[in-house]
């Protein structure tokens, strides 16, 4: 059995959605088992509910959770650029699995959620695998085989370094039908790496 993390912050829904997405992509791969997990937000209550944050009941994942899956795809909003400061505090705390080397050889992919096509979407998909190989993870993206993210018909998010959707700038435009199918590409696409690297790692060890 492999085991994948679908790990994400979501203000307003829009990356909850390609989480699921995600999620689902990796369930379809046969004996994968998936977990899908938020990390804890950091603004105060009162903010929230002034800036209409959506409520969200997905469980939370702790930094020492990391250790026990396969492969982790990490989504997060694009907040100037780069990844929200949640996402980023939470990275932060895993400074013990970094020095204990505990991801190493994981499989990761990173998905995002902008609100205009040039508001750092690549950006934020690039920059979010700096810690990762820090980390000593692998990076897969959503190479060209998912042929949704060339079409030039309708607005898409998503690149070659991950699934996206572009949200518009008051948050109003939801993941279309290309995007969560990329969401999904992406998600079977890190869980059969992480199912080939797993075996690869059960034969070592049986010979």
């Amino acid at each position: 059995m492999t085991h994948v993390l679908v790990l994400y912050y979501s203000s307003y829904g829009h990356v909850r959605a390609l989480a699921q997405a995600e999620a689902d992509g990796a369930r379809s791969v046969p004996g994968t088992h998936v977990d899908l997990r938020r990390v804890p937000e950091t603004v105060p209550e009162e903010i929230r509910r002034k800036a209409g944050f959506v409520e969200d009941d997905t469980p939370l994942a702790t930094p020492a959770d990391l250790e026990a899956y396969d492969a982790i795809l990490f989504g997060t909003p694009t907040l100037f650029g780069m990844m929200a400061g949640q996402m980023k505090s939470f990275l932060d705390q895993a400074g013990g699995l970094w020095a204990r080397n505990a991801l190493v050889g994981k499989v990761a992919g990173v998905f995002a959620s902008t609100g205009s096509q040039h508001g750092g979407h690549e950006a934020t998909l690039l920059s979010f695998q700096i810690p990762l190989q820090h980390f000593g993870m692998l990076i897969a993206g959503m190479p060209y085989t998912f042929t949704g993210q060339t079409t030039a018909d309708h607005i898409i998010g998503g690149a070659p370094y991950g699934a996206g959707t572009i949200a518009g700038a008051d948050g109003s435009r939801t993941p279309t039908e290309t995007d969560l199918s990329g969401a999904r590409f992406q998600g079977a696409h890190v869980a059969r790496i992480a199912a080939r690297l797993a075996g690869a790692d059960r034969q070592g060890e049986a010979a």
